[in-house]
């Protein structure tokens, strides 16, 4: 079993200074995440949009995001780790404040785009040096950056239904003054990385999906996020909540999804392995999504379905995260460039596609087919398990 993996997580390991800052940093970005969707409806009302509409906020975001991807690699080994993640972060700064300034919806579609290009050098960047700079190996760090992920997105619905209640550019606002701290605590606290020896190019993302674990990783991440996204961007139209309402049933979501991912993942992964807990979780998922879809004229049987589905995606997570670290032989930068470029795109396509298909045939059709995609993720991993058995005997 996963002696060392359990003996990592068990003790709380003093890390760096910097890794604080960075693990800090990272929980203000993903709030920025969270803070939206209390507000989907109400942008939706007031800026008399259709929710398709809306939810490409969601979909610019990550379409930019994951094509951004390509070149955070080349940017990072040529003004380095610390200048890649202020430079992130101030894109973050600049445009979420100007999608709150905004009066019209295409407008916010657009500004969240730039958003997404700050997110990408921001996350890519973040993951890599939380890895490199932290002690107790790959696992601990991405223990760490999953638990800042967790505490991001479950801390951020509760602020934005707090500040959408007074205005739904409240959250917009939130985000750039969250960040604005997040850049002073890295500014003076992060010291300077040295730079890798080799410069990336933009190509080494695309390349290093020619091995067949990244891609199959990809491709599940892909299809996973499809679901993970119908539940984020298309949820909130069908719960009947108000923000504050919404604020707090992604608040249990994100609990839920923080908790697995930093105490539940690791321990099944040294029991059953990666493949089989990815397996797992994701059927778990699919099913609730499944629910969701046969069940969604019942707002409690869809609220309490997004909060348990969160136990099922912070487990996900973190396993196919420390797979991803793993399963290839280049740089974790590039590994995670490749892996968030794929994913990102799902991402991208989700929250559009499932208000489509909710305003083109019924409320029930984006949950069943948000299940079907994730169902199709679990086959991936399932059929394409002789590709990615090094990284079950890494895990052990």
């Amino acid at each position: 079993m996963n002696e060392e993996l359990l003996k990592t997580q068990g003790k709380s390991a003093k890390q760096p200074l910097v890794v604080w800052a960075i693990f800090f940093a990272c929980i203000i970005s993903f709030m920025g995440l969270g803070l939206v969707d209390p507000i989907l409806p109400a942008i939706a009302d007031q800026l008399h949009a259709t929710p398709s509409q809306v939810s490409l906020l969601f979909s610019s975001y990550n379409l930019i995001t994951g094509v951004a991807m390509l070149i955070t690699g080349v940017v990072s080994s040529r003004i380095g780790v610390k200048w890649t993640l202020l430079t992130g972060i101030l894109f973050t700064i600049i445009f979420a404040a100007l999608a709150g300034a905004s009066n019209g919806i295409w407008e916010i579609v657009g500004f969240r785009a730039g958003w997404g290009f700050g997110n990408s050098l921001f996350i890519a960047t973040a993951l890599s040096a939380i890895v490199g700079l932290s002690f107790g190996g790959t696992a601990k760090a991405i223990i760490l950056y999953e638990a800042a992920i967790g505490l991001g997105i479950s801390v951020g619905p509760l602020l934005g239904g707090e500040l959408g209640s007074i205005s739904w550019r409240g959250p917009f606002f939130g985000v750039s003054v969250l960040m604005i701290i997040a850049f002073l605590v890295l500014l003076f606290k992060m010291p300077q990385v040295p730079k890798p020896k080799v410069k990336s190019s933009v190509l080494d993302p695309i390349k290093a999906l020619k091995f067949p674990g990244l891609f199959l990783l990809g491709l599940t991440a892909f299809l996973y996020n499809i679901g993970f996204f119908t539940l984020m961007a298309y949820s909130p139209f069908v719960m009947n909540l108000d923000e504050h309402g919404l604020g707090y049933v992604f608040l249990g979501w994100g609990l839920c999804l923080a908790f697995t991912s930093v105490f539940v993942a690791p321990k099944l992964q040294a029991k059953f392995g990666t493949i089989k807990s990815m397996c797992v979780m994701l059927t778990l998922f699919a099913l609730t999504l499944l629910a969701m879809g046969i069940w969604t004229d019942s707002s409690t049987t869809v609220i309490v379905a997004v909060i348990i589905a969160g136990l099922f995606l912070g487990t996900n997570n973190t396993l196919i995260t420390t797979a991803v670290m793993q399963v290839a032989p280049v740089e974790r930068a590039t590994a995670s460039a490749a892996y968030s470029f794929v994913r990102f795109i799902g991402g991208a396509i989700g929250p559009w596609l499932a208000n489509k298909l909710a305003e083109s045939f019924s409320p029930h059709v984006p949950f069943v087919t948000g299940a079907i995609f994730v169902l199709f993720a679990m086959f991936v991993i399932a059929f394409g398990r002789k590709y990615l058995k090094h990284v079950d005997k890494i895990a052990h």
